[in-house]
């Protein structure tokens, strides 16, 4: 009775370390939706951060294509905050994309890209803050996310993967990201780089960083919103010239008592307002069901996934329909199962978790950018000239407020004989590049997205 009763206590054990375990690192060989064997190494896991380790990190690693054992370590984060990092990898630079025509219910299916940065380096799609795509705590949280716990916590992130992987300890190591990851990322590779000076181990190789259509200040952002509607036609001359006499330039925070900017603003939002941000050439969707059957409370919980909701197109013209794919597929149990999420760690996934508490205590990471350059990090900043979310005239600006050099004028660069955008380098090893035809993620030119950053990451001049 007694050997019974410590062998029914020791499996209750076994059952609750089981139950806490979390799989640091395991290979994925097949995906649901896509057939056959994957064409490349894929392992999904996750790392504690945190106190107590209370935070755990997913993540997807692929490995380079080319030559893992030498080629360049990138972690790769999403905006939002609260984005998966999965629009990272299926949407913008990854292996795999969804197949958005003829979506008939089920797993949607998964196809090979030809445009994936993992060709020339080996690239971690990390879920963060904690909250984001899979990522989840364990312990109730002291603190809410913020962008300062963010680069604490990615470093942490970081440096225990790399105890885990060390075979990759040694390749160039650079920090990329979209959106408003600008704020972020700079951070990062700030903390990385003080924990090299303090002699933290593993020593991360870090190189540099590179930067999809950056949020990284306000007052640069946002103003420079109305420059160019005016520049892309989408507001008058006129409206133009009164909104500058007015408001004197500050469209992003305006005195209360201006009575007359804030009545042109008006206009101005009158112009704009069906106008996709993201990528003005594209129709601003609402939710469209490719599954008709779908409840109404479906319905409102997938709608939240649509980046805009003012106008109703057809699924078939929708660009963001193929976000709505990515929930079903999230979401679909078999899918959970092949990427081993720990079961019962998040409901209803999201594609951005724009509800998440989190605290924007970095309002400008130009700060970041300067001690960077101080330290001789390289960086790559790019943006597509269709985005009016983060419009390449407001980078262009806090660019030059670093007051560098210019080594390499403007001038177009080049693929197949045609323009793919225009670029400029300058003294602190910062090149600018602009993507010609491309929204606020280089989803919407993957494959001049690819070739810029296969030459930049090579030391190719673009």
């Amino acid at each position: 009775m007694a050997t019974a009763y410590y062998l029914s206590i020791f499996h209750l054990i076994m059952i609750l370390v089981a139950a806490q375990r979390v799989d640091s690192g395991v290979s994925v060989e097949s995906l649901p939706g896509f057939e056959g064997p994957l064409p490349f190494k894929l392992e999904t896991g996750y790392v504690g951060v945190g106190e107590g380790e209370g935070v755990n990190l997913f993540y997807y690693f692929i490995e380079s294509e080319r030559n893992p054992e030498e080629d360049p370590l990138v972690i790769w984060l999403s905006g939002g905050p609260g984005c998966t990092s999965l629009s990272g990898l299926a949407f913008e630079i990854g292996p795999l994309a969804f197949e958005v025509d003829d979506y008939n219910g089920g797993v949607p299916s998964l196809v090979s890209t030809s445009y994936s940065w993992t060709k020339v380096a080996s690239i971690i799609f990390l879920d963060q803050p904690v909250g984001t795509g899979f990522s989840y705590a364990r312990t109730r949280l002291a603190d809410k996310p913020s962008d300062t716990r963010q680069a604490v916590q990615v470093y942490e992130f970081v440096r225990k993967w790399l105890i885990d992987h060390p075979r990759f300890t040694s390749n160039p190591f650079y920090v990329g990201g979209d959106s408003y990851s600008g704020r972020v990322v700079p951070a990062i590779v700030q903390e990385i780089s003080n924990g090299n000076d303090k002699g933290f181990r593993p020593r991360v190789n870090l190189q540099g960083y590179v930067l999809g259509n950056p949020k990284t200040d306000g007052s640069f952002d946002s103003n420079s919103k109305i420059p160019y509607a005016h520049g892309m036609g989408l507001i008058s001359d006129e409206l133009y010239e009164s909104l500058k006499r007015s408001c004197g330039g500050n469209y992003w925070d305006v005195d209360p008592s201006n009575s007359e900017c804030l009545n042109l603003l008006q206009d101005y939002d009158k112009c704009v307002s069906r106008i996709n941000g993201a990528f003005i050439l594209t129709p601003l969707c609402e939710f469209s069901s490719p599954r008709p059957s779908l409840s109404d409370i479906t319905r409102r919980r997938y709608s939240r996934e649509l980046l805009n909701t003012s106008l109703s197109v057809p699924a078939s013209d929708c660009y963001t329909y193929r976000y709505l794919l990515s929930s079903y597929w999230a979401n679909d149990e078999k899918v959970r199962r092949a990427l081993h999420v720990v079961k019962g760690s998040i409901g209803n996934w999201v594609r951005c978790n724009w509800g998440m508490p989190y605290d924007y205590d970095i309002r400008s990471s130009i700060p970041y950018h300067l001690n960077n350059s101080l330290k001789g990090y390289r960086s790559l900043v790019f943006s597509g000239d269709h985005d009016m979310m983060v419009p390449f005239l407001g980078t262009q600006a806090w660019i030059r407020s670093l007051n560098y050099s210019i080594v390499d004028d403007w001038r177009p660069w080049i693929i197949n004989n045609q323009v793919a955008g225009y670029t400029r380098t300058y003294a602190n090893k910062m090149t600018f590049a602009t993507i010609k035809g491309c929204g606020h993620t280089v989803e919407y030119k993957p494959e001049e997205g690819s070739i810029m950053f296969q030459r930049w990451i090579n030391g190719q001049p673009l």
